[in-house]
């Protein structure tokens, strides 16, 4: 019983009534719509982000293709340029060959005509005459030629003999041909070839041209502070914007796979002209001149002090002319050989 009664005395909780909502909540919902708008916005901009990312990447996929086979192109002239050099090397070594093969017939007529000094002095004279008309002939140097035919006047001159001067008048006349010749420094010529290709990769572009240095007066910080802050706010301005004079059109920057194909195919004109050069092909040797100086005024910066120093070697170059009108020593030739034949007659 005293439990039943503990339980009735027991006060029941009345019902809390339900209160309306309150602002806090309202603008709780109200900022999560708006959580959830600016998240679609978001996720709609990445998609429309990556959509033109792709067409990005897509578009320099297929410019990265194009310069592949620009560059496998220009690898095949290069492997074609090297074939070709390749070549004349060997036909350079040939020569060689002939040359050395000469020489150690030489030797092998000393010996055989050491006993006879007026028919060994003739046969060393005949084969000096030789080697300076092919020097004429295959490669147009002209100082080896006139050391031979001076070199040859010199042993004819041991044998003292007056037979001997009418043969010696012809070639002192030989002599002077090629005395008379302008000389051509096909050494140092080449030397500064060598040295503008060595350069090239130093040379600054026009493309990256550095500004020059600002030389504005700084405020005087002495003076009224509102006339200092208008000075400053003044060369602020004047910094924004800035007037140079360019005395040709300004050359669109190049890519670094660019850059480095523009250096390289410098290098292999300067390169072309030298082979020209040497092979006194003026024609070809001032094409290739024209053409790096034109280049170099075109893509690289005209204003720095390197850039101008390598324009005046080219100019110094295509004002030399490496084309000389060889005279013909067969004459010399012809007279030692008559020489010599009346020799064996004679025996």
């Amino acid at each position: 019983m005293s439990e039943d009664t503990k339980i009735e005395n027991q006060t029941i909780p009345e019902p809390v009534p339900s209160r309306p909502l309150l602002p806090v909540t309202q603008i709780a919902l109200v900022l999560a719509v708006i959580a959830i708008c600016s998240s679609g916005w978001l996720w709609l901009e990445q998609r429309q982000q990556g959509h033109l990312l792709e067409k990005s990447l897509a578009l320099r996929l297929s410019e990265f293709d194009e310069r592949s086979r620009a560059g496998l192109t220009f690898a095949k002239r290069a492997d074609e340029s090297s074939t070709e050099a390749t070549a004349k090397i060997a036909l350079l070594e040939q020569k060689l060959e002939e040359s050395r093969a000469q020489q150690q017939s030489l030797q092998t007529l000393y010996l055989e005509l050491a006993s006879n000094r007026d028919a060994w002095t003739i046969s060393e004279a005949e084969q000096l005459v030789i080697i300076a008309s092919q020097q004429l002939q295959l490669a147009g140097n002209v100082k080896p030629a006139l050391l031979a035919l001076q070199t040859a006047d010199n042993r004819l001159q041991e044998l003292d003999k007056p037979q001997i001067i009418q043969l010696r008048k012809i070639i002192n006349r030989d002599i002077q041909k090629l005395q008379a010749l302008p000389s051509v420094d096909i050494v140092g010529m080449s030397l500064k070839l060598d040295a503008l290709a060595d350069a090239a990769d130093k040379l600054p572009l026009a493309s990256i041209r550095h500004p020059r240095t600002d030389s504005t007066a700084r405020p005087d910080w002495d003076s009224n502070p509102w006339h200092r802050l208008a000075q400053e706010v003044w060369q602020d301005i004047q910094r924004m914007v800035r007037v140079e004079h360019m005395d040709h059109p300004e050359t669109p920057m190049l890519a670094p796979e660019q850059n480095y194909f523009l250096r390289e195919n410098l290098k292999l004109r300067l390169l072309d002209a030298r082979i020209a050069l040497l092979q006194h092909d003026e024609a070809t040797y001032r094409v290739d001149l024209q053409t790096a100086a034109l280049w170099i005024k075109r893509y690289f910066d005209v204003g720095d002090a390197t850039t101008r120093n390598a324009l005046d070697i080219l100019q110094q170059l295509s004002s030399s002319s490496i084309t000389i009108q060889l005279p013909d020593i067969s004459e010399s030739l012809n007279a030692v050989a008559k020489y010599k034949l009346a020799l064996e007659r004679n025996k």
